[in-house]
């Protein structure tokens, strides 16, 4: 591990979750979870993989130096992006519905609903109005003034992690076991990319073989789905219930039917295997798991100075003033 993402891990855990609060917009703006739901049903009409996507933004921004925004950065002629990180390039998407939600938020209460928060309420909704539970965010987080593409690059897991991999990964930031079994859950709804299983399908740990825990009527299917020469940008469901959010992913998973190999590898783990088991059986206990991991996930902070950010894409004027944790913090034009 580099030093400099064992520092960015010191940050995020020395960072006080306790300033996060449900009720923080409660005086400010107490229409802000009506607001982001409101159009996080709107997306779920007019395309329901949008908030699948949307979620999936939670995860790829608060394992990458805490939950601040910055993977919506935009690029700028000087500095890449988070967009541009190997996990994140030609993956990530649905952007335009957190545009939607901070321009709808900006015209009631201007300059007070940060981005960071934004993707917490956004991504509770998609599990909640998908079937899956719903629960009380903790709100307060402030936005980044800077993408952190390199610790992106660095930090997240690839389709093709193990268990062991990710228990390690996962361990980093406080998240356990059960944790990164629940919040694997999450692949319950949406879709992945044939770029992701090609090699499972066709050379699996370099044998030139698929991979033997993939169900043999399944491999069939994603045979067809993605062979050899197809735009691997094609994409299938991660389970078989892709819009409903339940724990079919897990009887997938214990059927040999998961999509991805970091999905699988849940179950031909020991050390994970039995939540895998246990989540198939019991949709309730999976909720539960889950809902504790979201907000585990969400409380990860940094004591980077921050903002609120008026446009999600880009990093305010620096002539206004910026927060910190600590106070705030005046920036000087260039």
């Amino acid at each position: 591990m580099s030093p400099l993402f064992q520092l960015f891990l010191l940050l995020i855990t020395m960072a006080a979750a306790a300033e996060l609060r449900p009720d923080f917009y409660s005086q400010t703006c107490p229409n802000a979870e009506f607001i982001v739901r409101d159009v996080m049903i709107k997306a779920l009409i007019r395309e329901p993989r949008s908030v699948a996507s949307v979620m999936r933004l939670q995860f790829h921004d608060c394992l990458v130096n805490g939950c601040d925004a910055s993977v919506l950065l935009d690029d700028t002629p000087t500095i890449p992006g988070e967009k541009q990180a190997l996990s994140n390039i030609n993956s990530l998407r649905s952007f335009e519905v957190i545009d939607e939600i901070k321009e709808a938020l900006e015209k009631v209460c201007p300059g007070l609903v940060s981005c960071a928060d934004i993707v917490i309420m956004a991504a509770r909704d998609a599990v909640a109005l998908t079937g899956g539970p719903d629960w009380k965010v903790r709100l307060g987080r402030l936005d980044s003034l800077s993408p952190w593409l390199e610790e992106s690059n660095e930090i997240m897991p690839s389709p093709r992690s193990n268990a062991s991999y990710l228990i390690d990964l996962f361990k980093k930031f406080n998240l356990s076991v059960e944790d990164l079994v629940a919040l694997s859950g999450t692949h319950s709804i949406g879709k992945a990319r044939c770029f992701s299983i090609m090699f499972r399908l066709y050379n699996q740990s370099g044998t030139g073989q698929p991979d033997p825990a993939i169900e043999p009527k399944y491999r069939e299917k994603l045979n067809k789905l993605c062979p050899t020469n197809v735009d691997q940008n094609v994409t299938g469901d991660l389970d078989a219930t892709p819009r409903v959010f339940d724990n079919q992913y897990f009887k997938d998973l214990v059927a040999g039917r998961g999509f991805l190999n970091s999905d699988q590898t849940l179950y031909t783990f020991k050390q994970t295997r039995n939540f895998v088991k246990l989540f198939s059986k019991d949709q309730s206990e999976f909720f539960k798991s889950l809902v504790s991991g979201m907000l585990k996930l969400g409380d990860l902070q940094n004591n980077q100075p921050g903002e609120i950010r008026s446009n999600c894409r880009v990093v305010n004027n620096r002539g206004i003033k910026s927060l910190t944790l600590g106070g705030y913090r005046e920036w000087k034009r260039s």
